[in-house]
């Protein structure tokens, strides 16, 4: 029995640790797209200048072709419309063309009204308040499904292997107990 309760030691201990640098990777990847990717759409929909809606979000655009964002699903299991990585690229760079293709003679009005457009087109009022219009899950595209098959097989050899220590151990001090 104690070569057993090593075993799953060991186990519980390198699942423990792979999921935790799943966990790890997963909050790095997310932070890393939120600082060069989702600030940037949030500032330009809170622009007051169109000039400043273009600025910030060329480089949400610049971004997402940087790191072939432009295409794809990145649903695993189901594919769902909101998970459309394509529609929501393009929704960006036509935002994108609209503030570019404003003329500059534009009135205060038609100005205002832009922006509106582009505040509804790139965020979504919640409960919770004002939330940017993303895929979730882009963050780790395209190995959306390795990330999955990581984080569930790791998660669950490391309940299993803690769950059989705490059996093992359960276990002798019954057996401690009965002698």
């Amino acid at each position: 029995m104690e070569s057993a309760k090593k075993i799953f030691y060991v186990l519980a201990i390198i699942s423990t640790i792979v999921f935790g640098t799943w966990l790890t990777v997963r909050w790095i990847k997310e932070t890393q797209f939120d600082m060069n990717c989702t600030q940037y759409i949030k500032r330009a929909a809170d622009a007051n200048t169109v000039e400043t809606a273009k600025e910030e979000l060329s480089k949400a655009i610049a971004y997402a072709e940087e790191n072939n964002l432009t295409e794809g699903v990145v649903s695993i299991f189901l594919n769902q419309p909101k998970n459309d990585i394509g529609y929501w690229y393009k929704n960006m760079t036509e935002s994108y063309s609209e503030l570019e293709n404003l003329s500059e003679d534009a009135t205060s009005l038609e100005k205002t009204n832009v922006l509106m457009k582009l505040r509804e087109t790139l965020t979504d009022q919640k409960d919770s308040g004002v939330s940017v219009t993303i895929p979730d899950g882009i963050e780790i595209h395209p190995s959306n499904v390795l990330y999955f098959w990581w984080g569930l097989i790791s998660g669950i050899f490391a309940v299993i292997s803690w769950f059989m220590i705490v059996i093992i151990n359960e276990m002798e001090q019954w057996e401690e107990w009965a002698a």
